[in-house]
């Protein structure tokens, strides 16, 4: 009698959710944190052409190493499950 139980895999799947949606929101947070600092020299109430440009491209270069950890992560999660 299996009253109530949860697949392991489904649970597995829905706390790998909740981790990535922890994680995109600190990287959302660092992101503009460092970013911020990065290009804004002095805040007033709006950035200027090479401030905005350089945000734009700091974020960029940020997505970038965040897709190519996620990928990593990814695939050596995959490795992982095949081998058991």
């Amino acid at each position: 009698m299996s009253h109530g139980t949860v697949d392991k895999g489904e649970l597995m799947d829905q706390v790998k959710q909740q981790i990535a949606v922890a994680n995109a929101q600190e990287l959302l947070t660092q992101m503009t944190t460092k970013c911020f600092k990065k290009c804004v020299g002095k805040p007033g109430t709006s950035l200027d052409a090479s401030e905005q440009k350089c945000v734009s491209l700091c974020m960029d270069r940020f997505m970038d190493s965040w897709n190519l950890i996620s990928r990593t992560y990814g695939q050596r999660l995959q490795r992982e499950q095949s081998k058991m």
